[in-house]
């Protein structure tokens, strides 16, 4: 009948355009799909980059490692510049002050052990430090490892150099308390650190290790 035909091809069409909205909406949410894996699975141009950039910083690093003094010479002129530029422009103390603090730090950390003899006086776990001339030689194991103390003191004296190109460090201050109290402060610190390696009779160096030679055997050469 006509109005069976016209439900029919009404049916058709309402299927054709559920099916059709269907295809869309799935076609959309691919589409979508396809750029969240773009933005999370695939790194971006920066953050390639940036992961360059910390490869070769870090390639540089490695290369520098036995080369000690030219590493520390270096870092020298870093510090003479800085505190060249600070001279000139007459302020910015209050960095200043705050890198000698930091290095301060780094420099006692450099001295001290790695695991404090006073927490191991009363127990035998671990290995200890050598007390006495015919103790076995066992090696100074550093809190701060030497080319951590190195990058850590370049690091400070890069940053406070980049902070003096901006006026807002420049804190007013009267620059000769400052360096009155950084004296007394260092001080105060290497007197306490000197009286902790003579309690516990440690030097905080590697040098005087015992060398045995064993005796030399004289071949005796025998001719055919």
């Amino acid at each position: 009948s006509p109005g069976l035909g016209s439900d029919v091809c009404t049916f058709q069409a309402v299927c054709q355009k559920d099916r059709g909205c269907s295809i869309v909406g799935w076609y959309r949410m691919s589409e979508g799909d396809s750029a969240a894996d773009s933005i999370h699975g695939k790194p971006s141009a920066i953050t390639r980059l940036f992961t360059k950039v910390s490869q070769v910083y870090q390639s540089w690093l490695d290369r520098s490692t036995p080369f000690t003094a030219v590493r520390w010479v270096l870092t020298l002129l870093l510090i003479g510049v800085y505190m060249l530029r600070v001279y000139l422009l007459q302020g910015w103390y209050i960095v200043t002050y705050a890198l000698g603090i930091y290095h301060l730090n780094l420099f006692i950390a450099f001295l001290s052990p790695k695991v404090d003899p006073s927490l191991l006086e009363d127990s035998d776990d671990g290995p200890s430090l050598p007390t006495k001339q015919n103790d076995e030689f066992r090696p100074f194991i550093r809190r701060l490892p030497e080319f951590k103390f190195w990058h850590s003191a370049t690091k400070g004296v890069v940053i406070a150099t980049v902070c003096t190109f901006f006026d807002a460090f420049n804190v007013p201050v009267f620059w000769p308390i400052l360096v009155m109290y950084f004296i007394m402060l260092f001080c105060i610190t290497m007197k306490r650190q000197i009286k902790h390696m003579v309690k516990y009779r440690y030097i905080p160096f590697t040098h005087g290790k015992r060398k045995y030679k064993g005796k030399e055997e004289v071949g005796k050469t025998f001719s055919s």
